[in-house]
């Protein structure tokens, strides 16, 4: 079977324009150019279309995608396989968080009293859910199941208070790191105190903690885009700034 762009766009709810642009970039290219000029697309086309959708819904940036389908080990069948998992925690997530506000409800209408450590359960798994999608197999190849499966066994079991705390300590260390980056000066006082609340937050879902696993830790935040993308969305640079402090801070 053969596709024009605007069957392709109705059939899987892209753009036409989204589909210009995944040509551009070199993620999905037509299977043909037609005398005409109009780009032509196959079964093939649409399979690599939909793992790209499958993609995007879990998560992953464009870059990270086209890494993922051109490399020469992908395997469509075992991706699925991959998908269908992620999908059945995403649905798992998603019902605690309805159950979570059902319980809410009838709390507040007066005729169940829900206890204050439930009410954060639905956003400690979605918290761990979107970690696993995003960074799951770099931990994990690093660091082992054990060690990941006994963080995420940490942050499910915390208090409401320690949530609160581990949330807020998030902020701070943003804040901290911006006004270290105003001194220019990844070995100074300020900076440290970043690494100091740096390892803080760690100690809250980390089971261990050692220098040699926070340096680690350190090199993904510039190697690896993902985590390079979370501090550098605050603020440009941040991530290598805070991965130099960090080899300071773990000599």
């Amino acid at each position: 079977m053969e596709y024009s762009i605007r069957d392709l766009s109705k059939m899987a709810g892209v753009s036409t324009r989204t589909l210009r642009y995944y040509d551009e970039i070199d993620i999905l290219k037509p299977a043909k150019i037609s005398d005409s000029g109009y780009r032509v697309y196959s079964d093939n086309e649409i399979d690599i279309l939909q793992q790209i959708l499958f993609y995007k819904e879990l998560g992953l940036d464009l870059k990270t995608i086209k890494q993922i389908l051109s490399s020469p080990s992908f395997d469509i069948v075992e991706a699925l396989y991959k998908h269908k998992k992620a999908l059945i925690e995403k649905k798992a997530q998603i019902d605690l968080l309805i159950k979570n506000v059902e319980d809410t409800i009838k709390s507040k209408e007066g005729g169940y009293k829900m206890k204050n450590k439930d009410k954060f359960e639905g956003f400690k798994k979605e918290l761990i859910d979107k970690n696993e999608n995003k960074y799951g197999n770099e931990i994990r190849k690093k660091y082992g199941d054990d060690v990941v499966n006994q963080s995420n066994a940490k942050m499910m079991g915390m208090s409401e208070e320690k949530y609160e705390e581990f949330k807020q300590l998030e902020k701070e260390i943003i804040n901290t790191l911006n006004l270290a980056m105003d001194e220019e000066n990844p070995r100074g006082e300020l900076a440290m105190k970043a690494c100091q609340l740096h390892k803080n937050w760690l100690e809250y879902t980390w089971s261990f903690y050692s220098k040699e696993a926070h340096r680690n830790l350190a090199e993904m935040y510039i190697y690896d885009e993902r985590f390079k993308k979370y501090y550098d969305d605050n603020r440009e640079g941040m991530s290598q700034f805070l991965r130099d402090a960090l080899l300071e801070f773990t000599k």
